[in-house]
């Protein structure tokens, strides 16, 4: 009778749990990376990293968030990058999007540029396909 059972195996510790949960009286000042999926409700100010992410309908973000699938019900005042891209109805969004796919629901608020990619995810981002200045006209 020679069980050890106190310690347990590696892939059991690294099994995916539910997403990293930001609650919504909480306020992050500074960048937040994960491999996992992350659901803020709070207020962060700084960018996002994370596979999927889900900005609640309490949540403020002042930063760029860039994820796999993004779902944003909540406020973000920056730039979206993402493979899936959606705007609920309570979304509202100040800042460029950059997608693969994208899905606005009716009642989302958005402002700013929406820009299909086929690698949202990758640095290739350069200043001409995103000018700062929104002023200048598009001649196409």
């Amino acid at each position: 009778m020679d069980h050890h059972y106190d310690h347990p195996p590696q892939q059991q510790l690294r099994t995916r749990s539910g997403p990293s949960v930001l609650s919504s009286d909480l306020t992050v000042k500074g960048n937040i990376t994960t491999q996992g999926d992350a659901q803020i409700e709070g207020t962060v100010e700084g960018d996002i990293r994370a596979h999927q992410l889900t900005v609640g309908e309490s949540a403020t973000i002042r930063g760029e968030i860039v994820a796999d699938e993004i779902i944003v019900n909540g406020r973000v005042v920056g730039r979206v990058r993402g493979l899936k891209v959606r705007l609920s109805a309570t979304a509202r969004v100040e800042g460029d999007i950059v997608h693969k796919t994208i899905a606005i629901e009716s009642g989302a608020h958005f402002e700013g540029s929406v820009q299909r990619q086929e690698d949202p995810l990758g640095n290739g981002v350069t200043p001409k396909l995103a000018p700062p200045s929104p002023a200048a006209p598009k001649t196409e």
